[in-house]
């Protein structure tokens, strides 16, 4: 059986729109190609219905999938120069989602994602706005209702570094009196909190500040694996106990403490399901999702392309049977925001 996928992590928009952007922006990021393998074959990653990435329609082939496309800002940036790249990045995801319209849908609800997942229809691609990283709100926090009315639906507030709302994992600083501000506008507009990358002390404080359901769109289990980019179980429950939700990120050290500490180089299907039954133990059956991280991470040879997901469901269907892969999959993530819109 092939279940229905809604992933709320990927940098493919980034990825294929990388070779378009602005030489300035090109220069404040440090780069001319996105992703391993880029530069070699410039045109094989630009197109989102067949490309050398991760994540395509071709790859994607009949299943329906939700896919949440971050716009990823680098740490480089100033806010007004991630709002330019915010514009340039979604432009080219614009313009790539209306060449494959057959096939792919520019949601702005959760309704509409719905409606992709579980009709009949061509469309059964929804492309899913969000923000990984979203400094722009700090050149003026007017870009939140903006956004939302383009149809983001999740942005977070910082990447690793310490930003002008929020800090990552890098330091130890803590939300700063105008991320409290953002969040509150976000709350407002019904944009979701991710805390995947907030520090450890600025996820208290948006946990204590937050007045709506956060989620971690892309972070695993510190108790299985002890890298500071996952979640401790306090934290999990945090997100459980405000009906929020968590996706399995796919990044390998992330995953697997042996390949955290350099003692392997390759990650297990035992070492992926451990982080679900640790959640699971947790209370987590209604919290877990999926969160690849596509495009922007290295990741185990049988997730490394959604053409994987048949063979990987197969996988979780054994181990955790239908219901809970078919949660996994999709249903808590399309449940949550279905709930969040409100």
């Amino acid at each position: 059986m092939t279940y229905p996928v809604f992933d709320m992590h990927c940098d493919t928009a980034d990825r294929l729109a990388w070779q378009f952007l602005s030489d300035d922006l090109k220069q404040a990021c440090g780069m001319d190609f996105y992703g391993p393998g880029d530069a070699d074959d410039p045109q094989g990653c630009r197109s989102l219905a067949q490309s050398h990435c991760h994540i395509s329609l071709e790859k994607i082939g009949a299943t329906p999938w939700a896919q949440c496309f971050a716009c990823y800002v680098p740490d480089a940036l100033t806010p007004a120069q991630a709002a330019a790249f915010y514009d340039a990045v979604n432009a080219h995801l614009d313009a790539e989602v209306a060449t494959n319209a057959a096939v792919v849908l520019p949601v702005t609800s959760a309704a509409q994602v719905r409606e992709v997942l579980e009709g009949a229809g061509e469309q059964h691609v929804a492309a899913v706005r969000t923000i990984e990283n979203a400094r722009m709100f700090a050149a003026g926090l007017g870009l939140v209702e903006r956004y939302a009315a383009r149809g983001v639906l999740m942005a977070s507030l910082s990447w690793n570094a310490a930003g002008p709302l929020a800090s990552g994992h890098d330091t130890h600083e803590h939300l700063s009196e105008l991320g409290r501000d953002a969040l509150a506008e976000m709350e407002r507009n019904r944009i979701v909190l991710d805390v995947s990358h907030l520090n450890d002390e600025c996820f208290a404080d948006v946990a204590a500040a937050s007045a709506r359901p956060i989620v971690a769109s892309h972070s695993n289990s510190r108790a299985v694996c002890p890298h500071k980019r996952n979640l401790t179980d306090d934290q999990f429950a945090r997100i459980r106990d405000c009906g929020g939700v968590v996706g399995l990120n796919y990044c390998d050290k992330f995953l697997s403490t042996e390949v955290l500490e350099g003692h392997a180089t390759s990650v297990s299907f035992d070492e992926i399901a451990a982080h679900v039954e640790h959640w699971l133990d947790l209370g987590g059956e209604n919290v877990v999702a999926l969160g690849g991280d596509l495009d922007g991470a290295s990741v185990p040879s049988l997730l490394d392309g959604t053409d994987k997901m048949g063979a990987f469901q197969q996988l979780l269907e054994q181990r955790f049977g239908a219901t809970i892969t078919a949660k996994l999959c999709y249903g808590n993530a399309l449940a949550f925001f279905e709930r969040a819109s409100h």
